[in-house]
């Protein structure tokens, strides 16, 4: 028991000189001010590279979207489209004007009517829009949607502004009876 008394005791006394003999000496001393004063301060260094841009310029450059391919574009300008058409599509004069549209009595007055539909529709639209991408895109469905409107086909109205030649007429398809007939003759030959 005696031997574990002496261990105690001698650590504790190793323990207690270490503490005191390793005091941290104070942070206003400087160990090295002789060697510091010896040396000349060398000049001053060019920067190291180019100028860094401030923070706000590199937010800006983030903040522009980038493209990730044509189909990605497309989608992108598709959602925004929806965004838009949603936002327009409850507005009091786009609903009035396609109200007016359905209630046309005829085919020529339904297509007038769509168009300034069309027009009205379109400018809410890119008056909402933000980004000239979009208002281009809605620029080319404003004009896919008045060309189905145009039927020249039905009743062309005839375009006064440039002197168009006058059609050739086309030569009249070959009657089918006629052909019939000369079998008929030939059948009624042969009995």
């Amino acid at each position: 028991m005696k031997t574990y008394g002496w261990i105690i005791l001698v650590v504790l006394i190793t323990a207690t000189v270490s503490l005191h003999g390793q005091d941290a000496a104070p942070p206003s001393v400087d160990l090295y001010e002789e060697e510091k004063e010896a040396e000349p301060t060398p000049p001053p260094r060019p920067p190291n590279g180019p100028e860094l841009p401030e923070i706000s310029q590199l937010d800006q450059t983030f903040k522009q979207p980038r493209s990730l391919g044509p189909q990605a574009d497309e989608l992108r300008l598709h959602k925004e489209w929806r965004q838009l058409k949603n936002r327009t599509v409850n507005d009091a004069k786009v609903q009035a004007a396609k109200a007016f549209a359905q209630a046309a009595r005829t085919d020529l007055e339904k297509r007038n009517r769509l168009r300034d539909y069309y027009n009205i529709y379109y400018e809410r639209m890119s008056a909402l829009a933000t980004t000239p991408e979009i208002k281009l895109a809605l620029q080319a469905l404003k004009s896919s949607h008045q060309g189905l409107l145009a039927q020249p086909r039905v009743r062309p109205t005839p375009d006064t502004s440039t002197p168009s030649p006058t059609p050739s007429a086309t030569p009249a398809p070959k009657k089918l009876a006629d052909k019939h007939k000369k079998k008929k003759e030939k059948h009624h030959k042969r009995f």
